[in-house]
């Protein structure tokens, strides 16, 4: 089957205004493929993809993406187990758990659960806890061998081959499809790695859940791209962090793209410093924005909220782990592997009936020649 169509532009540019776009037209067709998957397994007698969800924290924006996930899992088929734990030291054992457990075929863990909380076994307890989900069941796409490859612009697990694609962290993905929507920001007439090429981007906030692979990810696409953080500013260009002097006001001012992912309420991206015909996408929850006054700047394309999208990332790498790791053998195939087991025996009881009939035949010779 294949993947919905971005071509063309979900939204079209207004040259005097700013304009919005809903995400919800971007994520539709992403659900709507996975739809029509789950329904074809249901009709080869299949069940489908079973994704654990892992709540060991009170914090509302955890449990409200806990609701969102288990929601949309079972609007669009698929099945959804949230597993609450009452004392977070509990995650690590139940996470093991779900990760050997033959029947789960993805794993979401809700953080924060530790925070910045020093572990044994290194920084920060939820990095070691994103570790130690399994590769065929990181639906988030942030345990080591996905975060690693993405640094390192690896494609594909299983080079030369290159049938099982890495998967890409969820939110992160999930601009990358709204800005592939949006018009003037891919070049879909360009390789891949290229298609972002001559493009300036800024993206405020470094961290290692949204920010940091995002802005791997554009500069994998071929874009320079400013990763601006409270105290320091990096330009990712073909593979490499470079120090920069720039400030952040001269970063947005020469990009045509800003993203911003500021965890605050109190932080506001100044307007005047948008140029016109910019695409800027507010990945936080807060907005980081003054929506009137930005939809003011001609030709603005604006998406205020990714969580609709980042649900159906989520969706889809649910599907592409099942697909590489977890799916059965097809019914089609056991089908063929008995038909040749069949033949086989068969042909066995033919050559032992044949058999018998010569001895057999030869016996009675024997004995008419003693006669």
């Amino acid at each position: 089957m294949s993947s919905p169509d971005v071509s063309k532009p979900a939204v079209v540019a207004d040259p005097t205004k700013g304009v919005k776009l809903d995400a919800s037209l971007v994520a539709q067709p992403f659900r709507e493929e996975i739809k029509a998957k789950v329904q074809a397994m249901k009709q080869a007698g299949m069940e489908p993809p079973l994704l654990v969800g892992l709540l060991a924290n009170k914090d509302p924006a955890a449990r409200k993406y806990a609701e969102w996930t288990g929601k949309a899992c079972r609007a669009d088929g698929l099945r959804y187990e949230l597993r609450t734990l009452d004392d977070p030291i509990d995650v690590e054992a139940a996470l093991i758990d779900a990760n050997e457990d033959p029947r789960v075929h993805g794993i979401i863990v809700y953080y924060p659960i530790f925070g910045q909380e020093e572990s044994f076994s290194g920084a920060s307890q939820d990095d070691y806890l994103r570790d130690t989900v399994s590769y065929k069941c990181d639906v988030e796409g942030l345990c080591h061998t996905y975060r690693t490859n993405l640094y390192r612009n690896v494609r594909f697990l299983d080079y030369p081959a290159n049938n099982h694609k890495c998967l890409l962290p969820c939110t992160a993905l999930s601009v990358v499809k709204l800005l592939e929507a949006c018009p003037g920001c891919y070049d879909e007439s360009k390789p891949v790695g290229r298609k972002l090429e001559g493009k300036t981007i800024t993206v405020i906030n470094r961290s290692e859940i949204v920010g940091r692979p995002l802005a791997a990810m554009l500069a994998n696409d071929g874009a320079d791209v400013y990763s601006v953080d409270i105290n320091s500013i990096y330009l990712f260009r073909g593979g490499r962090l470079q120090p920069c002097d720039e400030t952040p006001e001269s970063c947005v001012r020469k990009s045509s793209i800003v993203v911003t992912g500021v965890p605050t309420k109190n932080y506001k991206l100044p307007t005047e410093w948008i140029q016109k015909n910019t695409t800027v996408v507010n990945v936080a929850s807060f907005k980081n924005v003054d929506e009137e006054a930005l939809l003011k700047v001609p030709g603005v394309v604006y998406v205020s909220m990714v969580g609709k999208v980042t649900v159906a990332m989520l969706e889809r790498n649910l599907m592409r782990l099942y697909e590489q790791f977890h799916a059965p053998q097809h019914p089609q195939d056991a089908v063929s592997s008995n038909m040749v087991a069949l033949q086989e025996q068969s042909a066995w009881a033919l050559r032992l009936q044949a058999y018998s009939a010569a001895v057999l035949t030869l016996m009675m010779a024997m004995q008419l020649m003693k006669n």
